[in-house]
């Protein structure tokens, strides 16, 4: 079946707000948790996760915290919803089949720079002067 579950949509949110921030090296896991309003703990398991999966790499000390060891160009969402949430559409006929094929090409196809440009986008477009 297809089953996302909370772990990716966070996930994505606090890889976007890495994007955003680690230009000038690791950014510690508390200030992504705060700035996304998830809860530090469920993040640092996530992390985990994709530290361990090459995704991330960490840096411990006073200026540690996480950065990508990847390209986020090279990073798609479909790699992270699987890793997290396990395959979609696994064991799914039908038109259940038809839709997960139909997830798994639109996952595919972004990536998480994709997801960083386009919360730049749309928080540049929200803006409005009076």
């Amino acid at each position: 079946m297809i089953s996302i579950t909370t772990k990716s949509p966070y996930t994505l949110q606090a890889l976007a707000e890495l994007g955003r921030l680690g230009g000038s090296g690791p950014v510690p896991i508390g200030e992504l948790a705060r700035r996304r309003n998830i809860p530090v703990q469920f993040l640092e398991q996530l992390f985990a996760t994709l530290r361990r999966a090459g995704i991330l790499r960490s840096q411990r000390g006073v200026k540690g915290g996480y950065s990508f060891a990847r390209e986020p160009s090279d990073i798609t969402v479909l790699e992270i919803v699987e890793l997290l949430d396990g395959p979609i559409g696994r064991d799914s006929t039908g038109v259940f089949a038809e839709a997960a094929t139909a997830a798994r090409k639109v996952l595919e196809s972004t990536t998480v720079a994709n997801v960083i440009e386009r919360e730049a986008r749309e928080a540049g477009s929200s803006m409005y002067y009076i």
